[in-house]
């Protein structure tokens, strides 16, 4: 499967943006989805996961309560709403597929290109 990841942007602190990732393939809702995300200078770090019908999902203590995961399979689509953003936030994201679901970047057999998102205090 292939994945394109979009929607990343400059915005205020306490702004939203709606993050996409897109994928290929019509085997799409076979896998669990996630997103990490990667500041300069550090490693890259979960933000969430999301099951394969979307009724499961996991959120790392730093996003929990302002971010959201949702996905449509009839679009092959996930998205990741964002709130209340902070300059922290600020990192490029990338989502990720796989069949089981991890907390770590590694063991994710598809990625997609990252997206930039970058919160202006």
């Amino acid at each position: 499967v292939q994945l394109q990841a979009s929607g990343g942007g400059l915005v205020q602190a306490g702004g939203s943006l709606r993050l996409s990732c897109a994928a290929s393939g019509r085997t799409f809702s076979m896998y669990v989805v996630g997103w990490f995300r990667q500041a300069p200078g550090k490693e890259r770090e979960f933000v969430a996961t999301i099951g394969r019908s979307g009724g499961s999902t996991l959120y790392a203590d730093s996003v929990k309560g302002r971010f959201t995961l949702s996905r449509d399979n009839t679009k092959n689509t996930v998205y990741l709403q964002m709130n209340s953003l902070k300059p922290e936030d600020t990192a490029v994201y990338y989502c990720a597929a796989n069949s089981v679901i991890l907390r770590t970047p590694s063991g994710w057999d598809y990625w997609g290109q990252g997206t930039l998102v970058t919160v202006s205090s």
